[in-house]
């Protein structure tokens, strides 16, 4: 797929063999996206690594973008459903140094088509109210904002897709 900006992106399932790659991707994001991302501010080890390449192919897939060199992730997106696969619940992750080129905005409608095509009804994604970046997209994609009930930092953005 091809972003706005031009950049060429290589998109797959993230594979156990890519947690390496993962864990250098994640040090070139932001300590800001990181917390934003896992909505707490942590060092991703092992455990964070694991859960987004040994995924079931089922209830929960990962994607990892890839640059031109097809070796360099550039971003990732992991869709987590409930067992009856009626909502699904979307993270993105952008690599720090290529932020605003349209990454994040296609592997959100990448992971949107791959939904529709599971039969999932909603999606929906907690971000932190800092992240306007996020919520802006979400917004422009669809998704309708709402306050999260219990934390007043967080906002619910959710999605109906098309039966």
């Amino acid at each position: 797929m091809v972003t706005h900006s031009g950049l060429v992106l290589h998109v797959r399932p993230a594979r156990v063999e890519d947690e390496a790659a993962l864990a250098r991707f994640f040090e070139e994001v932001t300590n800001e996206d990181r917390r934003f991302r896992f909505l707490s501010s942590v060092r991703v080890g092992h455990e964070q690594l694991a859960s987004m390449t040994a995924v079931d192919h089922h209830q929960t897939e990962s994607f990892v973008a890839l640059g031109e060199d097809g070796a360099t992730i550039l971003g990732t997106a992991m869709l987590a459903c409930d067992p009856s696969l009626e909502v699904g619940e979307v993270a993105i992750s952008v690599s720090g140094n290529h932020k605003n080129r349209g990454i994040g905005w296609e592997l959100l409608r990448h992971v949107e088509r791959f939904a529709t095509t599971k039969g999932v009804k909603r999606l929906m994604s907690l971000e932190n109210r800092a992240n306007k970046s996020a919520i802006q997209i979400e917004q422009e994609l669809g998704f309708d904002a709402q306050s999260y009930d219990g934390d007043m930092t967080l906002v619910l953005l959710q999605k109906s897709l098309a039966a």
